[in-house]
C-alpha cells in the first residue's frame, strides 16, 4: 500500500544519531553516499553496508520502517538488477537469442541491488532522525557561503525541506483517494498495462488539486505568521558541534579510509 512508503517522515526518538549536529549528519550522508558509489568489489561494499546498518540500528528506530523506504524505488531497484543481470561477461549460463546470463551479469545484478538498497535506507536516516526546523536550519548553514553571490540560502533550503516534508503528505492523501475510488468500483490492480494507467487517471486529478490547495493553504499560513524569508530572521535553538559529532566524523573517516583500502587491494566487480 502507498501509505506503507515512509520516505521523507521524522521519527521522534532520543538515540544518539538524533542528538547529532543536523548539519555534520547532511555532511556525512553525502559522504556515505559518495563511497557507496565508489565501492568496486563486494568486501568495500560490505564494509560499508555494515557501517551503514550500524548507524541503522543506533537510530533505535525499527528495521522494518527502514525496509518500508525501500518501497518507492523498488520498481527501480529490480528493474536495475534485471539489466545489469544480462550486462555482464564470461562464460554463458543460459541464452536466448541477444540476452545472455552470465556469472558476471549475476554479479553485477546482485552487487547493484545492494548498492542502491543501502543508499535509500542510509537516506532515510538524515529524514528519520532530523526535525524539518534542524534540518531547514542545517541546510542553510551549510550552504552560508552561497549568500557571497547574493544566493537566497534560506528560501532555497526552506523549499527543499518543505518539499521533503511533504512527500508522506501527498502519499496518505494518495492512499485516501485511491480507496475512495475503489470504493466506487474503479479496478486498478486488474488488467494490461494501459488499463492501469487509464484507472490511475481519476486518482492524478483529485491529487493535482489536493496539492496546490494543501500548498495555498501552507503559503496562506506562513503570511500569517508574517513570514518575509531569511533576511533578519533569529533562531530559538543556536547549532553548537559537540564531541558526539567529533567522534563521529573521525570513526566515517576511518571507514571511508578503509573502504579506499579496500577498492585497491581486492579486484573490482564493475
Amino acid at each position: 500500500m502507498v501509505r506503507d512508503i515512509t520516505l521523507g517522515q521524522y521519527v521522534p526518538e532520543k538515540s544518539l544519531i538524533h542528538r547529532m549536529d543536523a548539519r555534520v549528519k547532511i555532511l556525512l550522508l553525502l559522504m556515505v553516499l559518495v563511497f557507496i558509489f565508489a565501492c568496486r568489489n563486494f568486501v568495500s561494499l560490505t564494509a560499508i553496508s555494515l557501517f551503514s546498518i550500524i548507524i541503522i540500528l543506533m537510530t533505535k528506530i525499527s528495521f522494518i520502517k527502514y525496509l518500508k523506504s525501500l518501497k518507492a524505488i523498488f520498481v527501480i531497484i529490480i528493474f536495475t538488477g534485471i539489466i545489469n543481470l544480462f550486462s555482464g561477461s564470461g562464460d554463458s549460463l543460459w541464452q536466448w537469442q541477444f540476452l545472455k546470463i552470465t556469472w558476471g551479469g549475476i554479479n553485477n545484478a546482485i552487487f547493484i541491488t545492494v548498492r542502491i538498497s543501502v543508499m535509500m535506507m542510509v537516506s532515510s536516516v538524515l529524514t528519520y532522525t532530523t526535525s524539518p526546523t534542524d534540518l531547514t536550519d542545517g541546510l542553510e548553514r551549510i550552504m552560508s557561503p552561497l549568500k557571497l553571490i547574493h544566493v537566497k540560502v534560506h528560501e532555497i533550503a526552506m523549499i527543499m525541506t518543505i518539499a521533503l516534508r511533504f512527500i508522506p503528505v501527498l502519499l496518505e492523501e494518495t492512499d485516501k483517494v485511491m480507496n475512495a475510488q475503489k470504493a466506487r468500483g474503479s479496478d486498478m490492480e486488474n488488467g494490461n498495462v494501459f488499463r492501469r494507467v487509464r484507472a490511475l487517471v481519476p486518482v492524478l486529478i483529485p491529487m493535482l488539486v489536493s496539492s496546490f490547495r494543501r500548498a495555498g493553504d501552507l503559503a496562506m499560513a506562513m503570511e500569517c505568521r508574517c513570514y518575509n524569508g531569511g533576511k533578519g530572521r533569529t533562531r530559538m535553538k543556536v547549532m553548537h558541534l559537540s564531541l558526539t559529532d567529533l567522534i563521529a566524523v573521525i570513526v566515517s573517516f576511518l571507514i571511508f579510509g578503509a573502504v579506499i583500502y579496500l577498492n585497491a587491494v581486492y579486484p573490482a566487480v564493475i
